[in-house]
């Protein structure tokens, strides 16, 4: 069995496969998110056609701009390390392109980090990995549709997808309502091999049950977690800020919440606060004003009194984290895989989502890779993703067991894989920045933590700084050393 460490070395490359062959005549990808575009992108080195039902409709004029089927999508998102070595590798030139259209390369100098209000310094090169790109998820997506529209054997089709078609033990097609009419008459495309990249809020396993196929079990993590978003026109006579990341660690008189400030295309910050549980933002302008008065750095207020508010204030609320285990299945149909939220959707304020979808894709490139029989169920591929979900879902919910309102489940090892994250983490910040530069890469790997590698870097680290009185080291340090992860990954791009 290929240990996880060797799993993510071979899903993390950036060198294009050589040779792709063509395994099939056509492959039909559900969604038009970042996990489906980027699934047919790889597709489209294997089959004839590749065909993308997608429900919203997205004009030219509105390539950059949030849509319907992504709530959060008007939000900040990260791109972390290996998401956008991903995308340079599908798209070449793509971060190039990025920049030419107005993303944002965060300065080092610009980047600024607090911990429970406190600033803290860190080494000045973590920019040592390349460029980081900072912008809006919609300007990112339009652009990966762009340069997937000029691949020849691509298309997108504007429905809403209704059910998949079978034949035996294997799919054999998907049905879709064309356009915004969900009553019309369905239309049905036959296809090799169907990817379900509809979200979060898949009903794929509906689909599944309905043919008399058992749906993969759902794990779930509540969270409650709320964050607000306003859009702000720069102004350096405010502050010249390019970065901004705000945390505190739930504690004896202390609420969990983070902000963050971003600079993004077309000299515009996005602000983001966020709680949980019942400290839920609002969309009320005052609220995210007081919010970021009273709760964040100082820059947060400047921004939200003296800044042009672009807009309205946006929320989001998250109930929990989901993943379906496909590997559990004792019978799964063949020509059918599922990529991005439709698999795991994880706490957004990890910044996991778009990474998770890039390395999906590249699971389905060394699946196709493979010369897999297509009458058999992809189990391969299923293996495969299962490495990404489950370092990434370590990651997110060993975090948020440090929160007081989650109370479980926990997972074997939780204390010991926490105490670990926390030696690592309350070293000097200097320290534990140049640390995550070197070692991070798209998740924390958790599992290694509770390991020999993660002992001895504690080890290492020496003996923790004393934490704020009454603290509960064990409750807060997954939550402490993930969001540190976060931190050095949006800056080392």
């Amino acid at each position: 069995m290929v240990s996880a460490s060797r799993a993510f070395a071979e899903l993390g490359t950036t060198e294009r496969p050589p040779d792709p062959q063509r395994v099939m005549g056509r492959a039909v990808v559900l969604g038009g998110s970042m996990a489906g575009l980027l699934a047919a992108r790889v597709l489209s080195d294997h089959a004839d056609e590749v065909l993308v039902v997608e429900r919203d409709t997205i004009e030219p004029a509105d390539a950059f701009t949030a849509r319907p089927g992504v709530p959060q999508g008007g939000h900040v998102h990260a791109l972390l390390n290996s998401g956008q070595l991903q995308l340079e590798r599908w798209f070449p030139g793509f971060a190039d392109e990025a920049v030419a259209a107005g993303a944002v390369v965060p300065h080092a100098d610009l980047v600024q980090h607090y911990v429970n209000g406190t600033r803290r310094r860190y080494a000045n090169d973590l920019t040592i990995r390349g460029r980081a790109l900072s912008a809006t998820r919609p300007f990112l997506e339009g652009l990966v549709r762009a340069r997937l529209g000029q691949v020849p054997n691509v298309r997108i089709l504007h429905g809403r997808a209704s059910g998949i078609r079978m034949s035996g033990d294997r799919v054999t097609g998907v049905e879709y309502h064309p356009g915004d009419a969900p009553d019309g008459d369905a239309v049905t495309e036959p296809a090799d091999l169907v990817v379900d990249a509809t979200g979060r809020s898949s009903r794929l396993g509906d689909w599944l049950t309905g043919h008399g196929w058992p749906a993969p079990p759902m794990r779930r993590m509540p969270i409650k977690l709320t964050y607000a978003t306003a859009v702000f026109r720069r102004d350096p006579a405010i502050s010249d800020a390019d970065t901004v990341f705000s945390q505190y660690l739930p504690g004896p008189g202390q609420v969990a919440r983070i902000g963050g400030i971003v600079a993004v295309e077309d000299d515009r910050w996005l602000m983001l606060v966020a709680g949980y549980d019942d400290d839920r933002p609002a969309r009320d302008r005052d609220d995210f004003a007081t919010r970021c008065r009273r709760d964040f750095p100082a820059v947060f207020g400047d921004v939200a009194e003296r800044a042009e508010m672009l807009g309205e204030v946006i929320t989001y609320h998250q109930a929990d984290s989901r993943r379906r285990d496909f590997h559990l299945l004792d019978r799964l149909p063949a020509g059918l895989v599922a990529a991005g939220d439709a698999i795991a959707s994880f706490n957004p304020v990890y910044g996991q989502g778009m990474t998770s979808a890039t390395l999906h894709a590249s699971a389905l490139s060394a699946y196709l890779h493979g010369a897999p029989r297509l009458d058999e169920p992809a189990r391969d591929y299923f293996a495969a993703v299962r490495v990404v979900v489950d370092a990434a879902w370590q990651t997110s919910t060993t975090a948020d067991l440090g929160l007081p309102h989650v109370d479980g489940p926990y997972p074997p090892g939780y204390r010991l894989i926490a105490g670990a994250a926390n030696l690592i983490f309350m070293r000097r910040p200097t320290q534990a920045a140049q640390h995550a530069a070197e070692h991070g890469h798209h998740h924390a790997r958790a599992p290694q933590l509770a390991g020999p590698a993660g002992r001895a870097a504690a080890r290492r680290a020496g003996p923790p700084s004393p934490p704020p009185p009454g603290r509960l080291v064990t409750r807060t340090s997954g939550a402490a050393v993930k969001h540190r992860c976060l931190e050095v990954s949006c800056t080392t791009h």
